[in-house]
């Protein structure tokens, strides 16, 4: 056994280099495929990526020099025609492509369902920024959907016990890719729905490539986040990674970290606005008080409390006034009112009342005569009559005619008479 030479992993890895790149087959191999987490690495403009197709893949490296000659614009969902190398990466033992020419040959499976799925879904309004539930400042406890081991779980409750740790964390364990990834991750959204007083539901992942998070580009997962009654911060990727899943939540934060920041506020910044409120009270508390203060001794130092008799004096001063401004005011009314009453009893009148009486007297006499001589009658004392005819005055003879029936009346009766003669005057 002592014979047997054992290689170490770099040397294994160099041998198995050395046979691909001995291989005229591998020096230059012709493939087509998807590419899926295409990243350009800065500063050095390398772009590193997969090629795949329905059931393998591969990962591929450009250097910088090749993609300043075909372009480095190239996208996840891109289908290509690439020409490459294949070698070892000694470091890691994987084999990799080496590409020396790439170009487009047409858009990708994954990419064309997700694009026709996101306008489909935006047409039906699950976009739409108005239909969003707003994220609760203060949560006491926050739901996780994700995977149960890994870094994006790590993260969000790392980050929420240090910025809050008021807040509880539960955990909804779920498949993040692969077969049955869709299904689980929806049965999970549905059970933290059920399982009461959660506040804010994070639904993610880590990164990685577009099939490693197709299962949140799913329409059953999408509708699960827009039917759920709690808000969803959706943590998908990286992020430049966008998913389904992304549109649709209430909320999408770029990572884990994001989003666990974005669920909860910061305690720091909460005690500090406590004590800025603190100090903002005590300040308008402490202002009140020096103002009540000034008017306190305002008062105590005020003419009235530093001698009180004079408000009095003050007083009793104005009370004389009116008292003798009113005594003045009624002495004056009783002098008018004597000198009417003086003059009142040395007039004419309460003297001889009689004169007044004889006055009147003498003034219904001559009312008398004078009603006396209108009175028609007393022409009738001094031989004039009165003729009627149908008890009408007669006024002329045009009035009567011969043998018409006639009255005269005198100043002791009445004569009937007969119209016999007619003479005008």
């Amino acid at each position: 056994m002592d014979d047997i030479k054992y290689l170490s992993i770099t040397e294994l890895n160099r041998i198995i280099k050395m046979k691909f790149d001995a291989s005229s087959f591998f020096n230059k191999v012709f493939i087509k495929g998807e590419i899926s987490n295409f990243k350009v690495q800065m500063p050095s403009g390398h772009c590193y990526f997969t090629i795949k197709d329905e059931n393998s893949r591969i990962s591929a490296v450009m250097f910088k020099g090749t993609a300043l000659k075909v372009g480095n614009n190239f996208k996840d969902g891109d289908m290509v025609n690439a020409i490459g190398k294949i070698s070892i990466y000694e470091a890691s033992g994987s084999y990799q492509i080496y590409i020396e020419s790439m170009e487009l040959s047409g858009s990708g499976d994954l990419y064309k369902k997700f694009l026709e799925l996101k306008d489909k879904l935006y047409k039906e309004g699950l976009f739409d920024t108005e239909k969003k539930k707003p994220i609760p400042k203060f949560p006491k406890r926050i739901g996780v959907v994700t995977a149960s081991t890994g870094a994006a779980i790590r993260d969000i409750i790392t980050t929420i016990n240090r910025r809050y740790p008021l807040c509880e964390v539960v955990l909804f364990p779920s498949l993040v890719q692969g077969v049955g990834a869709k299904d689980d991750i929806v049965k999970k959204i549905e059970a933290a729905n059920n399982y009461g007083n959660i506040d804010t539901l994070i639904v993610g992942r880590g990164g990685g490539s577009i099939e490693d998070l197709w299962a949140y580009n799913e329409e059953v997962v999408a509708r699960a986040i827009y039917n759920s009654k709690i808000p969803i911060i959706s943590a998908v990727g990286h992020e430049i990674d966008f998913t389904i899943a992304d549109y649709v939540a209430d909320k999408r934060a770029a990572t884990p970290t994001a989003a666990a920041e974005m669920a909860v506020p910061n305690i720091l910044d909460i005690s500090q606005n406590i004590d800025s409120i603190q100090n903002r009270c005590t300040n308008v508390i402490l202002s009140i008080i020096d103002n009540y203060r000034i008017l306190l001794n305002k008062i105590k130092t005020s003419n009235i409390l530093i001698n009180p008799i004079n408000m009095y004096n003050i007083k009793l001063q104005i009370l004389n006034m009116n008292k003798l401004k009113l005594s003045n005011t009624f002495n004056e009314l009783l002098t008018d009112k004597k000198v009417e009453l003086f003059k009142l009893k040395n007039s004419y009148v309460i003297t001889n009342p009689k004169i007044i009486y004889d006055k009147y007297i003498n003034q219904i006499d001559n009312n008398i005569n004078k009603l006396e001589l209108l009175n028609p009658l007393n022409a009738l004392k001094r031989g004039y009559g009165i003729v009627k005819k149908d008890n009408k005055c007669i006024e002329s003879i045009t009035n009567v005619e011969i043998n018409d029936k006639i009255s005269i009346r005198l100043k002791d009766g009445s004569i009937k008479a007969e119209v016999i003669n007619k003479e005008e005057v």
